[in-house]
């Protein structure tokens, strides 16, 4: 009788980003996918985010010995490990329950921070005594001078350490994405949507269970304390929260609103949402910020506007030799943030990326990616030739020939 061998093969590694995105992918509903995934209306700018970053290349030089290159770099008075950070990305608890105290532990692991969302699944107050290392908050300016002036002293006192105002949201984009899956609105269950839902049994359960999937500053009437309860089901109180969201938003802010801000923080103060070298200009030399991030929110606003990466030259030249100039959007490889940073940039931002690892395997998957981005910062520079990332500029940018050259 001939006998039978069982090879039970392991699981492949996830060795890159993308393969952290097919992990998650394959853990999340459409519902929770579109929210995550998504952008406004045809997703020019969504995709041009990414491939802005292959319309360059990097400059290689041989035999210059640059084998472990030192990659730390100071943003807002902070030492980080290497140019990233976690960008500021509400509702966090839908990719998994754990979500921003997860994010922010796998940061600092990591030796980076988080900027905390103002639309977080958890209270600026958790994720602080959940987390060892001063953090950075995310302030959407929403409510009124009052519940900004509040949101703000809260942050303060709970000990991050610097402000990041986002400025490109006067009115919520066209996601027509999570519009198709009612996203706005409470979640009717049909039977094609609770077939679909039983596929992803897990989710499911974890956020009937532990209804992280709500902003939840956007769901209380004041300080950590009041309106605490969110609304029953996870799903009812993340519709309710988005609603919350278009409610609040100040469609009429100004400059004068943001310079009111920069005088209220005493600290390291940044100007998140900037496409234009004047904009960024007027909020370093008039507002007195340290520093802008060159944003479009991920594609997620306006559509067809610059990616950030085609925006970041003309800023980074206008503003960078007294400020800092932080870039988000599309980043997917440690090739990508080399890129940003011999474009002017002094580091980085990365949202899906690191949501991605957060869906598929919580803290670990977050911590998972940010070492995939490390390990491929270190061997892109070496292969480069290149000793630190603070040796980087247009000089490690090489100009590709056509054939007529």
């Amino acid at each position: 009788m001939s006998a039978f061998r069982f090879h039970l093969r392991a699981p492949a590694p996830r060795v890159s980003v993308a393969d952290w995105r097919n992990a998650a992918r394959k853990r999340l509903p459409d519902m929770a996918w579109s929210y995550i995934e998504g952008g406004a209306d045809d997703l020019v700018t969504v995709e041009e985010n990414m491939r802005g970053f292959l319309e360059h290349r990097l400059r290689m030089r041989s035999l210059k010995g640059a084998s472990a290159p030192a990659m730390s770099t100071i943003v807002a008075g902070t030492e980080l490990s290497m140019p990233l950070a976690l960008a500021p990305v509400g509702a966090t608890g839908i990719a998994h329950w754990t979500g921003d105290i997860a994010a922010a532990r796998a940061a600092e692991k990591s030796g980076i921070r988080a900027v905390l969302s103002t639309a977080s699944s958890y209270l600026l107050e958790e994720v602080s005594r959940a987390t060892e290392a001063a953090h950075w908050f995310q302030l959407y300016p929403i409510g009124g001078r009052a519940r900004i002036a509040e949101l703000m002293g809260r942050a303060r006192a709970a000990g991050y350490t610097a402000l990041f105002v986002t400025v490109d949201i006067p009115v919520l984009g066209n996601r027509e994405g999570e519009r198709k899956w009612h996203f706005q609105l409470p979640w009717s269950v049909t039977p094609a949507r609770g077939l679909h839902l039983a596929r992803h049994g897990r989710w499911v359960w974890e956020a009937l269970r532990h209804k992280r999937m709500a902003a939840v500053h956007f769901l209380e009437t004041t300080g950590e304390n009041s309106a605490r309860t969110r609304p029953p089901g996870a799903m009812a109180a993340a519709a309710n929260s988005s609603a919350a969201l278009a409610s609040q938003i100040q469609a009429d802010l100004c400059w004068d609103d943001v310079k009111w801000m920069r005088d209220q923080w005493d600290g390291p103060f940044y100007v998140k949402g900037i496409l234009d070298a004047d904009d960024a200009a007027h909020a370093i030399d008039a507002i007195g910020a340290e520093g802008v991030v060159v944003s479009n929110h991920g594609g997620r606003q306006l559509d067809r506007c610059l990616a950030s990466i085609h925006a970041l030259p003309q800023v980074a030249a206008r503003v960078g030799d007294r400020a800092e100039v932080l870039l988000d959007g599309g980043v997917r490889r440690g090739t990508d943030i080399i890129t940003a940073l011999c474009l002017g940039a002094t580091a980085v931002l990365v949202g899906r990326s690191f949501l991605y690892g957060l869906a598929a395997d919580g803290e670990a998957g977050v911590s998972s990616v940010l070492e995939i981005f490390r390990e491929e910062i270190a061997r892109a520079l070496t292969l480069m030739g290149c000793s630190s990332t603070a040796s980087l500029g247009l000089n490690w940018l090489a100009r590709r020939t056509s054939p007529a050259d």
